[in-house]
């Protein structure tokens, strides 16, 4: 139901706003046409009659006495050559007929009042035009005679406008067939371009209604180079970065399940023996050492998950103050130098003597150090090298943590700031301890880059903008 509103919306949309606009338009310039080519034909006419009446009257005007006057009146009438278009009438000073060109009295198709309208103007003459009772629609022109011809006090000539009538109103069939037709094409062309676009909203739609149910599998196919196809490429390229973050997601749980199974085993093995052992305390100690450290590895797990949530809620806050870099990363290093040991790691820092102070959280960026010189230890194997330096360049604090690690290929290192992505699935860890890194690190203006090798080694660059003293 939703699809066919879609549909019905955008069609819905088009035919008022543009293509009932047209018809309008349309409607609007057939009209104003007509009025034009009426008003052209009238006019026409009306001229022509003026024409042929000041014709007949400048014939008269050679004539000075009213009996010569009145027979050359009564002649032109009677002798009209004309009688087939035009009707010539003769009216007295009362506005009634008393000579027609076509030898019958007119009853009914004579318009008297024109006379008196030609008697008070100031050329004499007077114009008008109206329908008969038998239908046809006619044209008068009047002009009053001198006062030489005492009987005859005006002239009227007279003809019928319906075929002008009939010519206006085939250029209104031809106008509206026009009209028409552009309607028509306007209506193809627009209900194909509407399909255009609603064809690939449709798709769209259906495709979208399934990421949202968690299939990524579809891709929406890319049927043009326009904005609708701009579209489809940035919903493809959204689905694809879901979907491999949906897969990290996946990986990230099944990793971070492991990881807590595994001290957790510990913790409950290492409890059940202590429970059924003897009086043994070297036993003893070597299980709560354990249980203690497997602890302490699920409470840091838990911290860390803890504040990646943080971060993406938005509730991660920062108690910023002026903060001693050297005094956190040498805790930092002194918290993994005897773990490193055990494993066969060697941890070289390099510590200069004096650093700028730094505006920070002072406890969040020993997290930052820790996360990092874990990853260090964590991906270097038995008899590698862990090398930390920290100094000073242009107007910030760099920290430099490098080892002989295990490395990261070129494929992977640009995801690995990725929340949920673990490049190495052998070795433990949640697979977000970098991405908290890199967004405390960036809440403190500053930045964390990685530089890295497979199979010899990665190179960690922590730079901080450093406090003006």
């Amino acid at each position: 139901m939703r699809r066919i509103g879609i549909k019905r919306s955008i069609t819905i949309r088009w035919a008022l706003n543009t293509l009932g606009l047209v018809i309008i338009v349309l409607i609007a310039a057939v009209i104003m046409l007509l009025i034009m080519a009426r008003n052209y034909y009238t006019s026409t006419a009306e001229q022509y009659l003026a024409s042929r009446m000041e014709t007949i009257t400048s014939a008269l005007s050679r004539f000075t006495s009213s009996s010569a006057y009145r027979a050359e009146v009564r002649n032109i009438v009677e002798d009209f050559t004309e009688k087939d278009k035009f009707e010539l009438l003769v009216l007295n000073s009362e506005g009634n007929v008393t000579i027609t060109s076509s030898g019958f009295q007119p009853s009914d198709w004579v318009r008297t009042d024109d006379f008196w309208v030609a008697a008070d103007s100031e050329d004499g003459t007077a114009i008008s035009d109206t329908t008969l009772l038998s239908g046809e629609h006619v044209m008068y022109y009047t002009s009053m005679l001198p006062a030489l011809a005492s009987e005859y006090s005006a002239m009227m000539i007279m003809t019928s406008l319906d075929m002008i009538d009939s010519q206006v109103f085939e250029i209104g069939v031809l106008l509206t067939a026009v009209a028409a037709v552009i309607v028509i094409l306007m209506l193809a062309s627009g209900l194909y371009f509407v399909k255009s676009i609603v064809l690939p909203v449709r798709q769209i739609s259906e495709i979208a209604r399934g990421y949202a149910r968690g299939d990524f599998s579809e891709r929406i196919e890319k049927r043009s180079d326009d904005e609708l196809g701009d579209l489809a490429d940035s919903i493809n390229y959204m689905a694809g970065a879901l979907e491999n973050t949906e897969k990290m997601k996946n990986e990230f749980i099944s990793s971070v399940s492991h990881e807590l199974r595994t001290p957790l085993t510990a913790i409950k093995g290492w409890a059940e023996t202590l429970c059924t052992m003897g009086d043994d305390p070297e036993t003893f100690r070597k299980g709560m050492r354990v249980i203690t450290g497997e602890t302490q590895r699920l409470s840091e797990m838990v911290e860390e998950l803890l504040d990646f949530s943080r971060i993406q809620d938005g509730r991660f806050k920062l108690v910023m103050g002026k903060t001693d870099i050297l005094a956190e990363l040498g805790d930092a290093v002194l918290i993994y130098t005897e773990r490193a040991k055990e494993l066969g790691i060697e941890i070289e820092y390099y510590e200069p003597e004096m650093l700028p102070f730094v505006y920070g959280d002072a406890q969040r960026l020993r997290q930052v150090f820790i996360n990092i010189i874990d990853n260090a230890v964590k991906y270097s194997n038995a008899g590698g090298k862990v090398s930390i330096e920290a100094f000073t360049e242009k107007n910030e604090v760099v920290v430099l943590v490098s080892d002989t690690g295990v490395g990261i290929s070129a494929e992977d290192l640009p995801k690995v700031k990725t929340k949920f992505y673990k490049a190495n699935q052998t070795r433990r860890g949640s697979g977000i301890g970098l991405a908290v890194a890199n967004e405390i690190t960036e809440m403190h203006g500053g930045t964390l880059m990685i530089n890295s090798e497979l199979g010899k080694g990665t190179t960690v660059r922590i730079s901080l903008p450093a406090q003006e003293q």
